[in-house]
């Protein structure tokens, strides 16, 4: 009996470690699977810790050492395996050889078959799909009193003389086999509880972003603002049950649901300093309202008392926030803290999806549209009935229209949708110019006033040429008197603009595309799309006295580089 309460002496410290150590990451280790190298070798570190310790704090009986060694032998085979579990038993053993006594070699026997065996029953249980019985405090308690059987088994067959090792037997055996099954059953009952701890958290922690993610997937694809916005916020809060979300860009509150909202009105200027750091310091800022003290800095009525404030972003650019908030009678969750980082970075990926998809749609557009362009049957037709009507009377005009139609031909067909020269688009210009002056005879002047320090600047390819058809399609060929089309280009505030003008006057708005030739509104999408919204095509028209189309391109972005 005085046996049983030294060794469950032993046993509580054994536990009591275990339970400071549960308090660490570390003890995450002991519920998962042990597949990786790094935490085989920490399983064996810990666990032939416990062999030794076991060993130094046993009782001596007879020339023999009763004591808990069997725990660390067992359990580091249960949780590493038969190689971890034959070396942690292998490590125990060799300590105990080295105490000395009459069954120093049994010991060591014995304890190095109890990893090995034991880690081989938790490789089985393993390869048949059943490894959540590795954490079963029941079968731990059998198979360590299995493993203990062993042990006594050894130790009568090899420890001599035999008749000192049968009287050892008799005297260890029932409180080594009850307090090594009780214990070791006991510490994985706290290795379950932290799993299951572990499972809960990150199967709600799962379900919770799944559900965020099918809920507003495809929302902010259509664009980051206070509409989209709105939405993705009342889904946030109806998942993780936080006192508020907001949700800004990187000036103003685009959306704000839950308490306070009504004083923390969408559309009004970021206010909170907590805010505007995490935009400038492109990090998280939390504040919990106790080490880190948190008030509205709008009403000092407000009712919440803590704010997560998450930064969004858009490949390296912070655009905007993602604000969780806590009513001041509640604690801020660390499972809502990880989870918002985690909305955060879903909600950046949706605005990046979006930007790409819009990009993607309009390159498409495009594209289509020029390639279309390419062979532009109406321009085709009208320039070859032109070469027709010509190569009778001026046979070398029409060799040199049929010249230039074949370089517009040719131009249409290389070019990319990429960044071209000015000078490059100058040439295509000229092109399609030569021709169409050969149509309208007198009736057509185009004045280039482009100096040529700026012809080595570059441009998206198709910017110039469509502005210009549509001036005379859609502008001096309406006109009984002769129609002029100016073309100049400057740079004017670190920017370098380009204006196209007609003496027609005729633009007017209209909802159908046709209605700007090859589409002034394609030209525009893409230069904001390739520059900023900054940037683009602009229209100012006086009716019947002309329509100027200023296209603005940052110098910075145009690659200025002599080719």
């Amino acid at each position: 009996m005085q046996l049983i309460l030294l060794l469950t002496q032993q046993m509580c410290l054994y536990l009591v470690i275990v339970y400071l150590l549960s308090k660490t990451p570390l003890f995450k280790l002991f519920a998962e699977t042990a597949t990786r190298l790094p935490h085989k070798i920490y399983i064996y570190l810990i666990f032939s810790g416990f062999c030794i310790m076991a060993t130094y704090f046993g009782e001596q009986t007879n020339d023999a050492i009763a004591n808990t060694r069997a725990m660390g032998a067992v359990l580091g085979g249960l949780l590493g395996g038969p190689v971890t579990g034959f070396l942690v038993g292998l490590t125990g053993g060799l300590h105990r050889y080295s105490m000395g006594g009459f069954t120093d070699l049994a010991c060591a026997i014995s304890t190095t078959l109890e990893g090995l065996s034991v880690g081989i029953v938790g490789l089985y249980l393993r390869k048949i799909n059943k490894s959540e019985l590795v954490y079963t405090p029941l079968l731990v308690c059998l198979v360590t009193f299995s493993a203990e059987m062993l042990q006594m088994g050894v130790i009568l067959a090899v420890a001599k003389p035999y008749a000192d090792a049968v009287e050892l037997v008799k005297q260890i055996a029932l409180p080594m086999l009850l307090v090594n099954s009780i214990g070791a059953a006991l510490f994985m009952s706290m290795v379950r509880d932290q799993k299951t701890m572990f499972d809960k958290l990150s199967s709600a922690f799962s379900t919770k972003a799944l559900k965020i993610a099918e809920r507003s997937v495809g929302v902010l694809s259509k664009g980051f603002d206070q509409e989209s916005s709105t939405k993705v916020a009342q889904i946030i809060i109806e998942e993780t049950n936080v006192g508020a979300v907001a949700i800004t860009d990187k000036e103003k509150l685009l959306a704000f649901i839950g308490i306070g909202d009504d004083h923390h009105i969408p559309g009004t200027p970021i206010s909170s300093q907590i805010t505007q750091d995490a935009i400038e310091q492109n990090c998280v800022m939390f504040a919990d309202g106790v080490e880190t003290s948190y008030a509205c800095s709008i009403s000092a009525q407000c009712r919440l008392g803590s704010s997560l404030v998450i930064p969004l972003r858009c490949e390296s650019e912070v655009i905007g926030t993602i604000k969780l908030y806590e009513p001041k009678n509640k604690l801020f969750l660390n499972i809502n803290k990880t989870l918002g980082e985690g909305i955060a970075r879903l909600m950046s990926n949706q605005i990046l999806y979006g930007r790409y998809e819009q990009q993607q749609s309009l390159l498409t557009q495009s594209e289509l549209k020029l390639l279309q362009a390419q062979v532009n049957p109406h321009f085709l037709f009208n320039a070859l009935n032109t070469i027709a009507a010509i190569i009778g009377r001026d046979p070398l005009m029409a060799r040199k229209l049929i010249q230039h139609l074949a370089q517009f031909l040719r131009i249409n067909l290389k070019r990319t949708t990429g960044l071209v020269t000015l000078a490059d688009e100058l040439e295509h210009i000229d092109a399609y110019l030569t021709i169409e002056k050969a149509r309208f005879i007198d009736r057509l002047s185009v004045t280039i006033s482009i100096p040529e320090s700026l012809h080595h600047y570059k441009l998206p390819a198709f910017t110039l040429q469509p502005i210009i058809e549509n001036a005379v399609k859609h502008g001096t060929s309406h006109l009984l008197d002769p129609g002029e089309i100016e073309v100049t280009g400057r740079v004017q505030q670190e920017s370098l603009v380009l204006a196209v003008t007609d003496n027609a006057g005729l633009y007017q708005t209209s909802t159908d595309k046709d209605q700007s030739g090859l589409g002034m509104s394609i030209v525009d999408k893409r230069i904001k799309n390739l520059f900023g919204n900054g940037y683009g095509v602009a229209v100012l028209c006086e009716q019947d006295s002309y329509t100027r189309i200023t296209i603005t391109l940052p110098l910075s972005t145009t690659a200025h580089s002599e080719d």
